[in-house]
């Protein structure tokens, strides 16, 4: 990935009244490479992208997702492979004060993915993840949120360990612009690093868990919790599975963080 990317405001397709936007500068946290940047930056740098029909794969780093790449060497490699890696929730932050980094936003899927679907009009986008008895749920989803877009298709998530050959097919024959895959963090990102150069898709972004957003499975935490840095307890209080994450596993990323020297990948 370049160092730093410029955009005009006429290839980015910038939003009328946005300010004049900044450089997408790379940074390293815990080993992972970041495109440091605003939220509109980030949508603006994707946009660019997409008009060059460039190949590329996005994905989002969270605590969990930054802790598994400082004891995974191997998943380490397949996140720093990524063209765009954004850095998403308080976690990601703190992390980022320890390098001496000052993030400039929080840059998560949640509201990123739908921000890019709907600055663009008649993008072709193609959905794998989510339980096969709510593939309909996520298709009414989608529809009912992104009434621009086309979609695609949608498949479940429970495809096997690698894509089957038939899935492949279906995604390429569909000729998206933009590929969501939601499996979960290191499966989705393992998927998708090993079929990336299977897949005839622009952008291939891997979203976690978004997709139970749109099926109403879950509903988003309250503008003021995601103001205060407190998103987490609203996704523990509905997630009780979560807490083992966040409760065990986040102290020891945080106190990991804080006591190791920062890996360079």
């Amino acid at each position: 990935m370049d160092s730093v990317f410029r955009l005009s405001a006429q290839a980015s397709g910038r939003l009328p009244g946005v300010a004049a936007n900044q450089p997408v500068t790379d940074v390293h946290i815990c080993g992972v490479r970041v495109s440091n940047c605003t939220m509109r930056d980030a949508v603006d740098l994707l946009l660019s992208r997409l008009s060059t029909q460039s190949r590329q794969s996005v994905y989002f780093v969270n605590a969990h997702g930054l802790y598994l790449a400082m004891r995974d060497p191997e998943y380490r490699e397949i996140v720093n492979t990524a063209d765009a890696v954004f850095a998403d929730g308080t976690g990601a932050r703190w992390a980022a004060r320890r390098h001496g980094i000052r993030l400039r936003d929080n840059v998560n899927g949640t509201d990123l993915v739908p921000l890019l679907l709907s600055s663009k009009a008649n993008l072709k986008v193609f959905l794998v993840g989510g339980l096969p008895e709510r593939v309909w749920a996520l298709e009414e989803g989608f529809r009912a949120r992104f009434p621009n877009c086309h979609l695609a298709g949608v498949r479940d998530g429970y495809v096997g360990k690698v894509m089957p050959h038939d899935l492949i097919e279906a995604i390429n024959a569909a000729q998206p612009d933009i590929l969501l895959v939601g499996m979960g963090n290191p499966l989705q990102e393992r998927w998708i690093n090993e079929n990336r150069h299977h897949l005839m898709v622009p952008c291939v972004v891997a979203v976690g868990g978004l997709f139970q957003y749109w099926t109403g499975d879950l509903n988003r935490a309250p503008r003021w919790m995601r103001r205060a840095g407190i998103e987490w307890l609203h996704i523990v209080i509905h997630q009780p599975r979560k807490l083992h994450r966040y409760f065990v596993l986040g102290p020891l990323f945080l106190l990991r963080t804080f006591l190791s020297r920062p890996i360079v990948s």
